[in-house]
């Protein structure tokens, strides 16, 4: 699965990403570089989420 990530500049500063087909994962950071590495940290942790719950449902 191929998934998107949009940046955008944030009004108060820094840079806020979400993964457009995963709306719910959504992150932010100071440059873009720390704003990569944070929303790929938050992409990482919904798909622990994702598999823990379905491996205990």
């Amino acid at each position: 699965m191929k998934l998107t990530i949009q940046y955008k500049q944030a009004e108060e500063g820094g840079y806020i990403a979400q993964v457009k087909e995963l709306p719910a994962v959504i992150s932010e950071g100071e440059t873009i570089e720390e704003t990569r590495g944070n929303i790929l940290d938050a992409l990482n942790l919904y798909i622990e989420y994702i598999f823990f719950e379905r491996s205990y449902s």
